[in-house]
């Protein structure tokens, strides 16, 4: 199966350095994804973030549980960073969070590129469950992101 690449573009009314600052705590992944994911950092916080740092979580996929071990390997702030799957529940994953400001603003924009396991299985994996878990992981994130930056 090879790769898919989604692109989310989310606008946020506030300056540049305050939305990076907010992406710089891992911790505030927690309030970005979705309660049946069951999303549980094991690294212990605060965790400092820069080139090759790796983060260890725990999370549920379709009622299965799965470790997920991911390395920052870009950091570039207040600009972007990209962080990429060592161990988990895809077979590639690569995210880049780039951040541009406009007009006083904060144009995020992220960029995933990954591909689902499930080895000859994967295409109709992908199709039947993966695809729109993703989706709805990353519309649950921008309902969140509009809320956050709203009352703040």
């Amino acid at each position: 199966m090879k790769a898919i690449v989604l692109n989310y573009t989310t606008n946020l009314d506030r300056p540049l350095d305050e939305v990076f600052q907010f992406f710089s705590k891992a911790e505030n992944l927690n309030k970005l994804t979705p309660p049946h994911v069951n999303f549980k950092i094991l690294t212990p916080l605060p965790i400092p973030m820069f080139p090759s740092q790796t983060i260890r979580y725990r999370i549920k996929l379709f009622g299965i549980p799965f470790n997920w071990k991911t390395e920052i390997i870009e950091w570039n702030p207040p600009f972007k960073f990209v962080d990429q799957q060592l161990g988990g529940p895809y077979t590639t994953w690569h995210h880049q969070h780039i951040f541009k400001e406009v007009n006083g603003k904060t144009e995020m924009t992220d960029i995933i590129t990954y591909r689902s396991k499930g080895w000859i299985l994967a295409p109709f994996l992908h199709w039947l469950f993966v695809d729109r878990n993703v989706k709805q992981i990353f519309a649950y994130r921008e309902k969140q992101l509009n809320e956050i930056f709203r009352h703040n």
